[in-house]
């Protein structure tokens, strides 16, 4: 299973949020990118990069960011938040990154992801299924909509999506565990897709569980910088695993 650390940027700056909450913003470095060669320098690989004044915008918009990030280590960078038309994917690529994920416009615009889908491969675009209480939420989290995850994931996979990146807001940022029966009914029901974990992770013992539910990646934010899981821990996780 892939250790895919997150950094979330909010005017330049390392944040996090408590269930996609705005207003619970905590500053956690003034720059990301001190933050990612520190994760590269334990062995860590992969990263989880959010633009979230991009995700409430009508566009990419720290895209800098990731050009630095992605010149100045080697870790490997999956840019999310914001990409709503193919411009922004054209700029993201351009700044170095390795994935995209679409989540709002895969809702909103079928067409339009899945002309990413086509054009860049299923390796490199990655579907954002974001739910509350098994629903799709949109739009940094603003909005709700009737999407079903699990049929909503299932409808993609079908149409060539690899790569799912499963977020329950309602663990996001709690450091509560992360939503293991959610994350083993995806897998049971979906077959063909490698699932990514994300939220509520907030601690080490809970990797080996969802690494043995079958999650073929999970992205931990908070927990890392709460110090309630070591980059030393991941590294070693990272190491047992090669």
């Amino acid at each position: 299973m892939r250790i895919i650390p997150a950094i979330d940027i909010i005017e330049g700056k390392c944040v996090r949020l408590s269930k996609g909450d705005y207003n619970t913003k905590v500053i956690y470095n003034e720059d990301p990118l001190e933050v990612a060669k520190e994760f590269e320098d334990h062995g860590i690989e992969y990263l989880h990069l959010v633009d979230l004044d991009g995700a409430k915008s009508n566009g990419i918009i720290n895209h800098r960011i990731l050009e630095s990030i992605s010149g100045k280590t080697k870790l490997k960078v999956d840019f999310g938040g914001g990409l709503k038309k193919d411009e922004d994917v054209r700029i993201a690529f351009e700044c170095g990154a390795y994935q995209i994920t679409g989540g709002s416009i895969a809702v909103k615009s079928p067409d339009i992801f899945m002309n990413w889908l086509n054009k860049y491969g299923r390796e490199r675009i990655i579907l954002g299924a974001d739910a509350k209480d098994e629903k799709i939420a949109i739009s940094g989290w603003l909005e709700a909509s009737e999407e079903e995850l699990v049929p909503f994931i299932k409808d993609y996979v079908a149409r060539g999506v690899k790569y799912v990146i499963c977020t329950d807001i309602s663990k996001d940022g709690m450091l509560e565990g992360p939503s293991f029966k959610l994350y083993e009914k995806i897998i049971g029901k979906v077959e063909g897709l490698a699932l990514i974990a994300s939220g509520g992770i907030s601690e080490f013992s809970e990797l080996n569980k969802l690494s043995e539910i079958g999650c073929e990646g999970t992205i931990i934010g908070k927990a890392i910088y709460e110090n309630r899981i070591s980059l030393k821990q991941l590294e070693k996780f990272i190491l047992n695993a090669h």
